[in-house]
C-alpha cells in the first residue's frame, strides 16, 4: 500500500511538473509587444486601443481576421499588412485613405478619400485647405468621374456646391463661380477650360451656363 501511494505521489509530481514546462513555453509565445508602421495620420495609440484584446494571447494561434476585424474599426486605414514575430511581437504597417475633400451632408461632416469613400472626420492641419462638397458622395462620385474625364484641374477647385434640380456649381480657389446645367455639363466644363487657355478671364467671376448653348459672363 505505502508503495501504491509513493509511486502516485511520484506520478503526480511528474505530470505537474510537465503541465509547469508546458504553461511556460506556451506563454513565451504570448503576444506582449505590437509595432505600428508607416501611419501618419492615425496616432500610434487609437491603433493600439484596438487591439487590447490580442495582447497575452497565443501568437502562434493569433487569428489574422479578428486583427483584421478590429482594425478596420478605424476608417482612415486603408489596408495594412501583419507579420508575426516571434516569440511575442506583433508587427503591422499601415496604409492609410487619402482624403481628397470634405462633404457636408445633413449637417454631417466628413472627409471623403480617394475612392469616394467616408472617413470620419478629425481636424487634420495637413489637410484643412481641402475643397468643400455640399452634396452626397453618390452623385458626387459621377461628378467627380466626369470632371477627371474633361481634365478639369482638380486642384484649382475650392469649391463644389449640388442643388436640389441635380445641379452643380464649382468655386475655383480664385473665387470664380462656375454654373453648370443639369444635364450635359461635360460640354460646358469643356468650353470653359477651352475659353480658360485662350482669354484672360481675370475680369469675369461667374461663368453661367444653366441656359442652353448659352454663356453669360458676369
Amino acid at each position: 500500500m505505502k508503495k501504491r501511494l509513493v509511486i502516485a505521489l511520484s506520478l503526480l509530481i511528474l505530470l505537474t511538473t510537465i503541465n509547469l514546462r508546458q504553461s511556460f513555453v506556451i506563454s513565451k509565445f504570448n503576444l506582449k509587444k505590437i509595432i505600428i508602421e508607416n501611419n501618419l495620420l492615425i496616432k500610434e495609440k487609437d491603433i493600439k486601443n484596438l487591439l487590447i484584446p490580442f495582447y497575452n494571447k497565443n501568437l502562434i494561434f493569433l487569428n489574422n481576421n479578428k486583427v483584421k476585424k478590429a482594425l478596420m474599426q478605424n476608417s482612415f486605414i486603408e489596408s495594412f499588412n501583419i507579420k508575426k514575430k516571434y516569440p511575442s511581437t506583433l508587427k503591422i504597417r499601415i496604409f492609410e485613405k487619402k482624403p481628397i475633400a470634405i462633404l457636408f451632408n445633413n449637417k454631417n461632416k466628413f472627409y471623403l478619400s480617394e475612392k469616394i469613400e467616408l472617413i470620419e472626420f478629425k481636424y487634420l492641419p495637413n489637410y484643412k485647405t481641402l475643397p468643400y462638397i455640399v452634396g452626397n458622395k453618390d452623385d458626387f462620385k459621377i461628378f467627380y468621374d466626369n470632371l477627371k474625364k474633361v481634365n478639369f484641374p482638380l486642384d484649382t477647385i475650392k469649391k463644389y456646391t449640388l442643388y436640389e434640380n441635380n445641379r452643380w456649381d464649382l468655386k475655383t480657389k480664385d473665387n470664380k463661380v462656375i454654373k453648370l446645367p443639369s444635364k450635359n455639363y461635360k460640354k460646358s466644363l469643356e468650353n470653359f477650360l477651352k475659353l480658360k487657355s485662350k482669354n484672360n478671364l481675370k475680369k469675369y467671376e461667374l461663368f453661367d451656363y444653366r441656359i442652353s448653348n448659352q454663356l453669360i459672363l458676369k
